[in-house]
């Protein structure tokens, strides 16, 4: 039995999922308890709940949710929680098993991507067959869309408190198209033939299909997934091929496999790393192309990886 199996099977244990838990809802004056896996779901929950909730957020800024290895602190998160809200579409690998399961015997769990129609949804790439890509956020428009799900399952939770989460919700959408709208303008600062992103792990296409960009990545959709050699020379004769000056490491990805790719193809990497699988650290502003935000935000976090990339390729 591996670690992260082990881990499962005690969390199983420990919520009860071999009989059946109720469901939970907001005690009357207190805060609804809720639980989250990434930084991205985290900051989108905390922004429809307001004062409301009381947000734990599993997994912090730069850490791989598909290597994830649950602390046994989790279970404890997971227990209380009034409300779960996770990813979904595999992004947290192995868990997700877990929360399925938390869902069938009645507990509040719930997928941001549950609201992103299956149509706009990717297939990943070569590996993952069966599944579908779950980097949904590289995509402003689309990630506009995960905002119902939670304003519906913190009204139900909470009906007291419904208006609130509506007028939030709706708030944050108009901030996140506006966020869209602003990417765009940026992103055409790079001439339409220099638009190649070539970065560590293949997290970015929904990224390249909502802002126009060839897209490349030397690991799988997941980063359980290595490299294999024939894969990097592939990608390095593609660059050389291309003529491409810039690649991106990524803040949650280790940084040895495409700094070597880089090497190779007589390319460098940018002083920038992207955010692509968690954001980065709350209350860390950056000031870039004359504003300043937090990239430990999801709008800041789109923010930085823009101006990074139009900073490197233009």
């Amino acid at each position: 039995m591996t670690r992260t199996t082990g881990w499962l099977a005690a969390l199983a244990v420990a919520l009860g999922l071999t009989g059946c838990s109720p469901e939970k809802s907001r005690s009357e004056g207190k805060q609804l308890q809720v639980t989250t896996t990434v930084t991205m779901v985290t900051d989108l929950v905390s922004r429809v709940g307001g004062d409301r909730v009381k947000v734990k957020g599993l997994m912090g800024p730069g850490v791989d949710p598909h290597n994830y290895v649950p602390k046994l602190e989790d279970s404890t998160s997971l227990e209380k929680a009034d409300v779960v809200f996770y990813g979904g579409l595999h992004l947290e690998g192995k868990m997700q098993e877990t929360l399925e399961a938390m869902a069938k015997r009645g507990r509040v769990v719930v997928p941001v991507t549950s609201g992103i129609p299956e149509g706009s949804l990717l297939a990943p790439q070569e590996g993952f067959e069966g599944t579908k890509d779950p980097h949904v956020w590289g995509d402003s428009s689309l990630w506009v869309k995960t905002v119902d799900p939670v304003i519906e399952t913190l009204s139900k939770a909470d009906p007291e408190g419904a208006a609130g989460y509506r007028e939030r919700g709706e708030t944050y959408k108009k901030e996140l198209e506006a966020l869209n709208a602003w990417s765009k303008t940026r992103i055409a600062e790079i001439p339409a033939d220099k638009r190649v992103l070539v970065t560590s792990h293949d997290a970015f296409f929904y990224f390249g299909k909502g802002f126009g960009f060839d897209v490349r990545g030397l690991q799988g959709v997941s980063t359980v997934a290595e490299a294999g050699i024939k894969d990097r020379e592939q990608l390095v004769s593609f660059i050389r091929g291309r003529g491409i000056r810039t690649l991106f490491s990524e803040s949650s990805v280790n940084a040895k496999g495409i700094s070597a790719v880089a090497a190779e193809a007589g390319a460098q990497i940018s002083k920038f790393q992207l955010f692509s699988d968690a954001m980065g650290k709350p209350g860390d502003t950056e000031t870039m192309n004359g504003e300043t935000y937090d990239q430990g935000t999801y709008i800041g976090m789109q923010k930085h990886n823009i101006n990074a990339i139009v900073e490197g390729l233009k």
